[in-house]
Formats: structure tokens, C-alpha cells, sequence
């Protein structure tokens, strides 16, 4: 009865300035994340109402090696989540558990060992090598699909950075992700105010 999200968020995406000129000019489309290790599995990802994240995310994905991103840039959109696997909703957070055990037995019944959750450096609380996440996500999906009630997006908390305080439970980077499944979410593209755009 409540699963329909008919809300309009605004969500921020950093990428490189060409492509994010292209997509703008509708000469390009907003690209998939396909990553074994995406959290919220495979979706364009978003940064709910956070356009400061979406900024440092481009700004630090232009320094890796190898990036696509060559000059960071911000795009806004205007989306409606539709059909939202809401992991800030209790029902939702039922439901993926009872997928879990359903992926779990499944991948015991095929002789195969559950993905596991890692990091990419040294540090312990750098989690975002979500494999297994990404994985009970998939699952999900499918198993909503396979119903006839299929997911348009997911949305969830992610707690990130370092502590803000000592003892605190709020740390520096903690925001809301989006990713977007069903591409007709996205009803609008827009740029940020001028002084906004560019990290």
C-alpha cells in the first residue's frame, strides 16, 4: 500500500564536465554502475539532496588512476523513486532480510560461498568493497521482479568518514545514495547555480 515513494527528491551525480555537458544535451545517457561491489547494486547512483558530496566525489574520482573523470563536474536531476527498495523503512529492511536468507540458502544448495563484505585499503573502516551487499541487493531485485512488483530505485544510508566528535555515532561523510534502476525516475536533468557547479 505505502511502497510507491511519489516524492520528488533532487539527487546530485559527479562525473567528468564531458560527459555531464553530453548527457545535458541529451547526446549521452546516464551510465549504469555494474560493479560486483556496489552497494545498492546495479543503478546510476545519486547523492540525495547532498550536492557537496556529489562535488568531492568527482573531485576525488579525478584523482585516481586511470578515471574517466578528467575535470569534476556536478549534475543535478529531479527524480521520483517510484517503486523504492526504502532501506530507511522498516518493511523494506524486513524484506531484504528474508532475501538474504533466501540468497543465502540458495548459494548453499549450490555448493558456493556467500560474497563478503571488504575494504579496498589498509584502513578497517574503509567498508565500501560492499560485495556482499551488492549481492543480497541483486537478489532482491529479482525476487521482486519475479513477482510482478519490480524496484525503480533503491535508497539508503550510508555511514561514511571519520568521526565528527570523540565518541560520537555521527561521522563526517554520512549521506543519503540513491541508485536509480528504472531510468524514466529521472524526470529532469539540471545544472547547479553557477557558483555551485564545479568542485
Amino acid at each position: 500500500m505505502y511502497s510507491s515513494k511519489p516524492a520528488i527528491v533532487y539527487g546530485f551525480h559527479g562525473l567528468d564536465e564531458t560527459i555531464g555537458i553530453e548527457i545535458m544535451n541529451q547526446k549521452q545517457e546516464f551510465r549504469h554502475s555494474d560493479n560486483s561491489y556496489d552497494w545498492l547494486g546495479k543503478g546510476v547512483y545519486f547523492w540525495e539532496n547532498n550536492h557537496r558530496r556529489a562535488k568531492e566525489y568527482a573531485l576525488l574520482d579525478s584523482k585516481r588512476p586511470g578515471s574517466n573523470v578528467k575535470t569534476p563536474f556536478v549534475l543535478g536531476a529531479v527524480i521520483e523513486l517510484g517503486n523504492c527498495l526504502d532501506l530507511l523503512d522498516q518493511e523494506y529492511n524486513n524484506f531484504l532480510k528474508k532475501a538474504y536468507d533466501l540468497f543465502k540458502t540458495d548459494m548453499l544448495d549450490q555448493g558456493r560461498n556467500l560474497p563478503v563484505n571488504g575494504t579496498f585499503g589498509a584502513s578497517d573502516f574503509d567498508f565500501k568493497k560492499r560485495e556482499l551487499d551488492c549481492a543480497v541487493i541483486r537478489f532482491a531485485c529479482t525476487l521482486a521482479e519475479k513477482a510482478g512488483q519490480p524496484f525503480d530505485s533503491v535508497r539508503a544510508a550510508f555511514i561514511e568518514g571519520q568521526q565528527l566528535y570523540d565518541g560520537a555515532k555521527f561521522y563526517s561523510q554520512n549521506h543519503i545514495q540513491l541508485a536509480i534502476i528504472n531510468p524514466d525516475c529521472i524526470k529532469g536533468i539540471f545544472l547547479p547555480r553557477a557558483k555551485f557547479d564545479k568542485p
